[in-house]
């Protein structure tokens, strides 16, 4: 894929994340009363979130292996760049956590639940920066593959707008497949009479 290309996949993904993880922010204001939603969103998450990441790590590997046409386009801000790695690592970490606690047994609960909130805490800090370091590209590249006059300028938007589509499909069904697990919380919850 052509820096352009890959550059127009990540802003498409970039704001759909920005949407979907903006929603699973409205979660966390009462969590209690939106757990199930918290959930779905969640797992409808990762297929976007993994996309994110095979994209931005296929420029990255492109670009330190010496592909002139991802060394002509540069390199990220360095503060972006030193980010990069410490913000996948707390993505995977608070999914795999958030994923943990509705698979694992109850044993698990309360050092899968600290993970998940002391990840969250480190992976908001460094979204926030990335957000803001990102958001002029995020909003110039992110429509021009779903415009009309704008999407035939880069080969490939019919394959980048499907692997989103899939990419949506494909959590839905996730978030769905993972509902039924939410009926112990929601019992905790009203045990614990909160």
């Amino acid at each position: 894929m052509n820096p352009e290309g890959n550059a127009r996949l990540t802003g498409s993904v970039a704001a759909l994340l920005f949407i979907l993880l903006g929603m699973e922010g409205v979660t966390l204001l009462r969590i209690r009363n939106l757990l199930t939603l918290h959930v779905f969103i969640g797992m409808l998450l990762i297929p976007p979130v993994l996309i994110k990441i095979c994209s931005t790590t296929y420029r990255f590997i492109h670009y330190y292996r010496g592909d002139p046409t991802y060394r002509t386009k540069g390199p990220p801000p360095v503060i972006l760049r030193l980010l990069g790695p410490l913000l996948i690592a707390t993505t995977v970490l608070m999914f795999a956590s958030g994923v943990a606690l509705l698979v694992l047994g109850s044993a698990w609960t309360q050092s899968m639940l600290f993970i998940h909130k002391a990840s969250f805490v480190l992976w908001f800090g460094m979204m926030a920066i990335h957000v803001l370091g990102h958001l002029l590209d995020t909003a110039r590249l992110a429509p021009r593959d779903w415009y009309h006059g704008t999407r035939r300028d880069v080969a490939g938007a019919s394959a980048r707008q499907w692997t989103l589509v899939i990419g949506v499909l494909g959590g839905i069904l996730l978030g769905a497949s993972f509902i039924g697990r939410v009926g112990p919380w929601l019992a905790l919850f009203q045990h614990s009479g909160h």
